[in-house]
C-alpha cells in the first residue's frame, strides 16, 4: 500500500546540504527515489540513477541505494541523506510504502546498508555488468563507476579492445596494454603474461585488437588505476602491420585523420536525446522521402537523381575499347583495296561499323528525350520541412530525422554536402510558440550532454577547448535573449559607428554574416540569441509575411562561433510566383493552404553544427564520421 507520493525540486547549489525524510514509528518504509532522465545521480551529477530503498522476499536485509561515500544516516526518526556538488537541479519522486503488522518486517532502519551505483542506472553489485547479447564486458561498466572498478576486484571478465599503447616488462616476461573498446574515453590497464602468447610483440602494436578473459584486480598502490585485468586466457587478436599502420605515434592531424575515415572511432548520441526531448513533449516520429521534386530551400542547388550518367559512361566504354574508324581508316581501306582488291569486304564491314556507333548516339538521345518528366525532375532532398507539413496538418505536433543534401560547390568550414537534420513542426503553433520550443530543444540537447558525456566532455576540454564545459553549462541555464532581425542591424551599424570592423557590409536587407552573428553573441549578449521577422527577400516562399509587408515570421537561434536553428511560420500561398519559382510541382504543398488548413511554425537543426557547437571542434568535417562535400565521396 502506498500512503504517500509527493514530488520534491531541490538545486544543491542554494545550500541545502542533506535530503531528510521523515519516518514513521513503529512502522517500516519502503522509499523510492527515481530520477527524472538525466539529471544526475545526487553525488556524481553527470550518471542517471534511481535512489532505491526497498526489501526483497528473497533477503530480510533492506537496502538503501546510492553512493557508498555519502552514507545515510538516521537523525531524530528521520532518513538522512547527504548531498554532494553544485548547481545542479533535481525533480525527485517520493513514494514511501508501510507495511503493515502482518507482512515481513525487515531489520530496523538503522542497520540500512550502503552500497555504490553504476553509471547509466544500473545499481553496483558483487557481479560485474554483462553486454546482454555478448559474453564480453565493456570496459564502460568496469572503469565508469563512482570507485574506479575497484569494488569489482576478484571477479572474472571477458573483455575486447583496441591497445592504445603497450610496454614490455621483467625483461619481456610481461606486458601492460592499455585498451579501450569504444564505450568511454578511458583505458583499461591489461597485463599479459608471455606464457599467455606464442608472441607477445604482437599484442603490443598500437592499434592491435585483443580478445582476452582474466580476473580483475586491484594495482599496487600509488598508481593511478584503480583497477586492472590480470590475463588468464588470450582468447584472439587482430593483428596490424607496423609499416603499414596508417596512425602516427604523435597526435594525427585533422586532414589526415579525414583520410582514413573507415578507421576513425567517431560516435555520437544526441540523436537519443532528440528523441527523448520530442517524446517526451507528445510530438510524433515520422520519415519523410529522400527523393522529391520539390526544392523547400528555393535555391535549386539540389543532386540530381538520374540513371542517365551510368548508359552515357557505358557507352564512353564501348567507343573507348571499339573505336569507330576514322575517314583516314576508311581512305586506307580504299588504297588498299585499290591495290590488292582483296579488302572490300573489311571496308563495308567497317563502314557497317561506323552506321552501328551512330544509330547508338541517336538512340541515346532519343533515350534522354522518352524520360518521364518526372524522373528528369527527381532530386535529393535539400530540407525535410515541405512533407513534414502534410504529416502535421493531419496528426498534431511532428518531427522527423533523417539525411539531407546540398549540391553547393561550398569548401567552408560550416558546409556539407550531406548532413543531418532535426525537423518538427507544431500544428496551431505560431513564431513565438516555435521559438520557445527551439530554446526548450537546445538547452535540453545541452543538458543532456552533461550529465550523458561529461567524460567526452572532459577529453574535448583537455584537448579542444577548455571551455567547452562551461559554454554549455551557459547555454543550458541561461534564457536566451531575442531580438528583431531590425534591431540586429542597427546593433551592428551602431559598432561600425564606433570603429568596429566587419568584411561584410552591414545594411538592412543583407543575410547575417557568421561575423556578425558571432559579434552579436560574443560581444553584445554574451549569450545564444534568437535573432526573427527576417527581411522576406531572403527567405523561402513558404514563410508568413508579416503586417508591414516586409518581413517574415522566421527566425534563427545563434550561439557563439554558429547559427543552430532556423525556423518560421509557414503560410506562402502568394509568394511561389513573386519569388519566380514554378507552381506545378507544389501544387500537392499548395492544397494543404487550400483545404482544412491550420497555423503551424516549424524549425531545423543540424546535428553536425550542435556538435560543432558542443566540441568548439574548427571544421564541420570532423564532426561527422563520413563527411561528404565536393570531391569526398569515396567512401
Amino acid at each position: 500500500m502506498w500512503d504517500l507520493v509527493c514530488y520534491l525540486a531541490f538545486n544543491v547549489g542554494l545550500g541545502l546540504t542533506s535530503l531528510i525524510l521523515p519516518l514513521k514509528p513503529r512502522t517500516t518504509h519502503f522509499v523510492s527515489f527515481p530520477l527524472a532522465n538525466h539529471l544526475g545521480a545526487l553525488s556524481h551529477l553527470r550518471h542517471s540513477t534511481p535512489l532505491v530503498a526497498r526489501s526483497s522476499s528473497s533477503s530480510a536485509n533492506l537496502q538503501v541505494m546510492f553512493d557508498a561515500s555519502v552514507p545515510a544516516t538516521i537523525d531524530n526518526g528521520c532518513l538522512k541523506i547527504p548531498l554532494q556538488g553544485k548547481g545542479t537541479k533535481y525533480k525527485i519522486k517520493l513514494s514511501v510504502e508501510t507495511l503493515t503488522d502482518d507482512e515481513e518486517i525487515p531489520p530496523p532502519s538503522d542497520k540500512l546498508a550502503a552500497v555504490s551505483l553504476l553509471q547509466e542506472g544500473a545499481f553496483s553489485s558483487p557481479t560485474v555488468e554483462k553486454q546482454r547479447f555478448t559474453r564480453h564486458v565493456p570496459v564502460k561498466s568496469i572503469l565508469c563507476r563512482p570507485d574506479g572498478g575497484a569494488g569489482l576486484a576478484g571477479q572474472k571478465v571477458l573483455i575486447f579492445g583496441w591497445v592504445r599503447t603497450a610496454r614490455l616488462q621483467g625483461k619481456g616476461s610481461f606486458a601492460f596494454l592499455e585498451v579501450n573498446d569504444g564505450s568511454c574515453p578511458a583505458y583499461l590497464q591489461v597485463i599479459v603474461d608471455a606464457s599467455l602468447s606464442d608472441d607477445l610483440s604482437k599484442l603490443i602494436a598500437k592499434g592491435t585488437c585483443v580478445v582476452v578473459d582474466g580476473c580483475l584486480k586491484l594495482p599496487p598502490q600509488g598508481t593511478k588505476q584503480k583497477i586492472e585485468l590480470k590475463v588468464e586466457e588470450v582468447v584472439s587478436v587482430g593483428t596490424v602491420d607496423q609499416v603499414t599502420y596508417p596512425f602516427p605515434k604523435n597526435k594525427p592531424s585533422p586532414e589526415h585523420l579525414r583520410k582514413l575515415l573507415q578507421l576513425q572511432e567517431s560516435e555520437t548520441r544526441l540523436p537519443f536525446a532528440t528523441h527523448s526531448f520530442f517524446q517526451s513533449q507528445s510530438f510524433l516520429y515520422v520519415n519523410t522521402p529522400i527523393i522529391t521534386t520539390s526544392d523547400c530551400e528555393g535555391a535549386g542547388e539540389m543532386f540530381q537523381v538520374t540513371t542517365l550518367i551510368s548508359a552515357t559512361e557505358k557507352l564512353e566504354r564501348e567507343l573507348m575499347e571499339n573505336p569507330p574508324p576514322t575517314e583516314a581508316d576508311v581512305e586506307a581501306a580504299r588504297v588498299v583495296v585499290k591495290e590488292r582488291g582483296e579488302a572490300v569486304a573489311e571496308l563495308k564491314s567497317a563502314k557497317a561499323s561506323e552506321q552501328d556507333i551512330t544509330a547508338s548516339l541517336a538512340e541515346l538521345a532519343n533515350a534522354k528525350l522518352s524520360l518521364s518528366r518526372t524522373v528528369e525532375r527527381s532530386r535529393l532532398k535539400p530540407g525535410l520541412r515541405l512533407q513534414l507539413e502534410s504529416y502535421a496538418c493531419a496528426l498534431g505536433s511532428v518531427y522527423t530525422f533523417g539525411p539531407t543534401f546540398r549540391a553547393e560547390n561550398s569548401h567552408t568550414s560550416r558546409h556539407l554536402a550531406e548532413f543531418w537534420i532535426v525537423e518538427p513542426e507544431l500544428a496551431l503553433a505560431d513564431l513565438k510558440e516555435d521559438m520557445d520550443c527551439a530554446e526548450a530543444y537546445v538547452r535540453y540537447m545541452c543538458t543532456w550532454l552533461l550529465d550523458n558525456c561529461y567524460d567526452d566532455l572532459e577529453v574535448m576540454a583537455k584537448n579542444v577547448d577548455d571551455g567547452c564545459i562551461d559554454r554549455l553549462k551557459l547555454v543550458a541555464s541561461t534564457p536566451f535573449v531575442r531580438v528583431t532581425y531590425t534591431d540586429a542591424i542597427e546593433l551592428l551599424k551602431e559598432a561600425v559607428a564606433q570603429g568596429e570592423t566587419f568584411e561584410n557590409q552591414v545594411e538592412w536587407g543583407i543575410d547575417l554574416a557568421s561575423e556578425h552573428e558571432r559579434y552579436l553573441t560574443e560581444v553584445v549578449f554574451q549569450k545564444p540569441v534568437i535573432v526573427y521577422n527576417y527581411p522576406k527577400g531572403i527567405k523561402a516562399f513558404y514563410m508568413r509575411v508579416n503586417d508591414d509587408g516586409k518581413t517574415v515570421a522566421a527566425m534563427d537561434v545563434l550561439v557563439p562561433k554558429n547559427s543552430l536553428v532556423g525556423a518560421k511560420e509557414k503560410n506562402g500561398m502568394n509568394r511561389l510566383e513573386e519569388i519566380g519559382l514554378p507552381v506545378e510541382p507544389y501544387e500537392w504543398y499548395l492544397d494543404l493552404r487550400r483545404h482544412g488548413t491550420v497555423k503551424h511554425s516549424g524549425f531545423g537543426l543540424g546535428l553536425e553544427r550542435m556538435v560543432l557547437f558542443a566540441t568548439r571542434m574548427d571544421n564541420i568535417r570532423d564532426v561527422i564520421p563520413f563527411p561528404r562535400y565536393p570531391g569526398r565521396a569515396d567512401l
